[in-house]
């Protein structure tokens, strides 16, 4: 899976919130869903490159397109 640069909480659901998702709930990690997907994540500052990369992925988002959202 390729990697993507370390990103902050923040940055990643911005991005994700430009893709469609929107905030169920907020803890230890933050939860959004679309409608269909759900996916969690971590309040970690930056994220580790492979979660981020593995969150893009269950987001239904190729690497590349995560990447133009940020």
């Amino acid at each position: 899976m390729p990697k993507l640069p370390g990103v902050s909480h923040e940055r990643a659901v911005r991005a994700l919130k430009s893709a469609g998702f929107w905030v169920q709930r907020e803890g230890k990690h933050t939860v959004m869903t679309d409608g269909e997907r759900i996916i969690t994540i971590p309040r970690a500052n930056p994220i580790n490159a492979f979660t981020m990369g593995g969150i893009a992925k269950d987001a239904g988002l190729s690497v590349d397109e995560f990447k133009r959202l940020l």
